[in-house]
């Protein structure tokens, strides 16, 4: 194999136009996943303008790009898919048919090791180091909103007929409903982690928006405009104000939902459900395939799914001792995170306990 290491800022013009272009034919070639906006040069590029070491692997074949790998690394030679901790999609881009040594890749873009926690279906050259596979549920659109809204009433129509009597009702109590797709107001998205941020410490979680690094990424990803990639940021208005929004990037096909939130004095109305279902009224309006809700357990995210795509977990090595260093640390934290998160006996006391925390923190 022909492979050359860049920093995002480095490619070409002519192999980001093959990057995407590989992206927009994926499905054609029964690989939809390869679309995610998290697979992007775009989303590459931002995260390299916000943190150190990352590079893109260029693979060719007969002089021409077959495959493209983005990826971050460490002077001490531990890589980590880009964004690692905030991407919900990863991997190679490639074309069809396309195979590689994982070793030599690795070897090439001077790796121990590289590890993954959103490893995205039929990436073969990672597959065997997968320590865990985890459902990441999508809301197809594809035949259109209607079909999507039929197919829902008819496996939860409860939930549905629930969902939509509260979007009438949240417009005669707090005033007419206004859904805005492409919000491109920055008050607006400062609005929206301000939420985050709040039910982050509600809720005992880490605050994401504390990390400088990913309120520079996520404003810089609201306003990059490559087509057909976006950063999207959606809102619910009620009589005039916010009260849900939602902050997410699209490609051609595929809308990956990322950072939703609330007005919490609204609660009793389920702001976010309203406006999932005005998303995707309006991503089926827009052409998008599906909206990939991402990996997590998560009751919204049973509510509205139509089905379930599958990300992996784990990290490809070779031999070297780093890599065994790097996997004998992380290996025990992984393991156990999963044991709480998959297992609801112990989910259910952790989650309690966290929100508690969460209530304690939030007074102070």
């Amino acid at each position: 194999m022909d492979i050359g290491v860049y920093r995002p800022g480095e490619l070409s013009a002519a192999d980001r136009a093959a990057w995407t272009a590989m992206q927009s034919k994926a499905h054609l070639h029964g690989s939809p996943e390869l679309a995610n906006p998290f697979l992007s040069p775009e989303f590459a590029l931002a995260v390299g303008r916000c943190r150190r070491g990352v590079r893109v692997a260029v693979v060719r074949e007969g002089g021409e790009p077959a495959a493209f790998f983005p990826f971050q690394r460490s002077a001490a030679g531990v890589g980590r898919a880009v964004g690692l901790g905030v991407s919900d999609c990863q991997g190679l881009v490639h074309r069809p048919g396309f195979s590689c040594d994982t070793r030599e890749l690795l070897r090439a873009c001077r790796l121990a090791v590289w590890e993954f926690d959103h490893l995205a279906q039929g990436q073969r050259p990672f597959e065997a180091g997968a320590s865990g596979i985890f459902p990441s549920p999508v809301m197809d659109v594809d035949r259109g909103y209607d079909a999507y809204l039929r197919e829902l009433r008819s496996r939860s129509p409860k939930f549905t007929r629930t969902t939509l009597a509260k979007d009438r009702r949240l417009g005669r109590d707090a005033g007419p409903v206004r859904y805005v797709h492409d919000e491109r107001d920055p008050a607006m998205l400062a609005t929206l982690m301000a939420w985050k941020s709040a039910q982050y410490r509600r809720t005992g979680r880490s605050d994401r928006f504390a990390h400088g690094w990913i309120t520079a990424l996520v404003t810089r990803l609201f306003h990059t405009r490559a087509e057909p990639f976006a950063g999207l940021l959606s809102v619910l208005y009620a009589g005039g104000r916010p009260v849900a929004a939602h902050f997410g990037l699209r490609t051609e096909r595929v809308l990956a939902c990322w950072f939703p939130a609330y007005d919490p004095a609204f609660a009793k109305y389920s702001p976010g459900l309203v406006m999932h279902l005005r998303m995707a009224e309006a991503a089926a309006a827009d052409g998008i395939a599906y909206l990939d809700l991402g990996r997590g357990q998560k009751e919204y995210k049973d509510s509205l799914k139509t089905r379930e795509l599958s990300v992996s977990e784990g990290w490809v090595t070779r031999r070297h001792p780093v890599a065994a260093g790097h996997r004998a640390r992380r290996a025990p934290v992984r393991a156990l995170r999963n044991a709480v998160q998959t297992r609801p006996e112990l989910f259910e006391p952790a989650d309690r306990i966290l929100k508690q925390l969460g209530k304690i923190r939030s007074r102070k």
